[in-house]
């Protein structure tokens, strides 16, 4: 059995005894899963930035609150 094997509702089908219609449709598939992959990658990485300057900002309102109030 090939390495490549496509799972479909449990039971394994091998690329190669696919048409063409059918082996386009997987690397459709293989690419919107790269896609996603990489997008949810990058959606972390802003995330984390957003938290930052979030939490950046805070600190620099409390810091002016406190030296306006002298506490």
């Amino acid at each position: 059995m090939t390495e490549n094997v496509i799972t479909i509702d449990g039971k394994d089908y091998a690329p190669e005894d696919m048409n063409d219609q059918q082996t386009y449709m997987i690397s459709q598939i293989r690419s919107c899963q790269q896609k996603a992959a990489k997008i949810s990658f990058e959606l972390d990485q802003v995330q984390a930035a957003q938290n930052l300057f979030t939490n950046k900002l805070i600190q620099s309102i409390k810091s002016e609150e406190e030296i306006a109030t002298g506490t």
